[in-house]
C-alpha cells in the first residue's frame, strides 16, 4: 500500500527534482505505471497537513467575561473604558493564573475581528418603571485644592433616561448600597429589575454560559 508519504515524495522527485520515471521507479522499487499514475491524479494525491488539536488555555475559561466587558466598554466613552491592566486584574480576582501577555493578545484580536464585522443596531424600549441601569466610572476630582481619583456611580432609568450621580473614595458594599438608596430618592421610586455588569460587589464567580453567582450582600439588596 502506498502511504500519502510516499505519494508526496514521488510527486517532489518528479516536479521538484526533475527525475525521471525510470530513476524514480528504480529508488522506490515501484512500477513506472504506478508512478505515472500518482504524477497525474492530483486530487487524490494532496497531502493532508497536520493540525495540532487545539487544547484549552489558562485564558479559555476567562473569554466569556472578557468578551462582556469588552462590549460593554465599547458602548461607553473612551475615557471610561477599562483598560487592559483593568481587565487583567478583574479576571486574576475571578481564579486566572495566566500572564498578562496572553489577555493583551486576546483584546487585540478581538477588536481586530469586531472591527471588520458590520454594526447593527437594535433600538430597546422600555416601560416607564420598567428596568434601570447601574455602573461605576472612575473620574478625577479636585476636593479642598486636592486632586483624587473618585468612584462615581451611575444609575439611569431604562425608559426615561434620566440619571442620578454620586462620587465616593471607592466600590465597597457600603457605597454600593448608598448610591442606590440615594438615587433611588433622587428619582422618585424604584424601578422593578435592574442591569448590572459583572461588578466585583454584584458577581463573585462568573460560570459558563450566563451563570453567575451573586454576592450574598448584594442580593439581599
Amino acid at each position: 500500500m502506498i502511504t500519502m508519504e510516499m505519494i508526496g515524495k514521488i510527486r517532489r522527485m518528479f516536479f521538484r527534482d526533475k527525475k525521471s520515471l525510470h530513476e524514480i521507479a528504480k529508488r522506490t522499487s515501484l512500477s513506472r505505471n504506478t508512478i505515472r499514475k500518482w504524477i497525474r491524479n492530483t486530487e487524490e494525491v494532496a497531502e493532508p497537513a497536520y493540525q495540532r488539536s487545539k487544547k484549552p488555555g489558562k485564558l479559555t475559561a476567562f473569554h466569556e467575561s472578557l468578551e462582556q466587558a469588552l462590549k460593554a466598554d465599547s458602548l461607553r466613552h473612551k475615557r471610561n473604558r477599562r483598560t487592559a491592566k483593568d481587565l487583567y486584574a478583574q479576571i486574576k480576582l475571578d481564579g486566572y493564573q495566566g500572564g498578562y501577555t496572553g489577555v493583551t493578545d486576546f483584546i487585540r484580536a478581538w477588536r481586530e475581528r469586531e472591527g471588520k464585522q458590520p454594526r447593527a443596531f437594535v433600538p430597546l424600549k422600555f416601560e416607564l418603571g420598567e428596568a434601570f441601569q447601574f455602573d461605576w466610572s472612575e473620574e478625577g476630582l479636585v476636593i479642598g485644592g486636592i486632586y483624587r481619583r473618585m468612584q462615581v456611580s451611575h444609575l439611569k432609568l431604562c425608559a426615561s433616561r434620566a440619571f442620578w450621580l454620586v462620587a465616593y473614595p471607592s466600590q465597597g458594599h457600603e457605597m454600593l448600597f448608598d448610591a442606590h438608596t440615594r438615587s433611588f430618592t433622587a428619582l422618585g421610586g424604584i424601578p422593578r429589575r435592574g442591569i448590572y455588569d459583572n461588578m466585583k460587589t454584584a458577581v463573585d464567580r462568573v460560570n459558563k454560559g450566563k451563570g453567575r453567582v451573586v454576592n450574598a450582600r448584594f442580593a439581599v439588596m
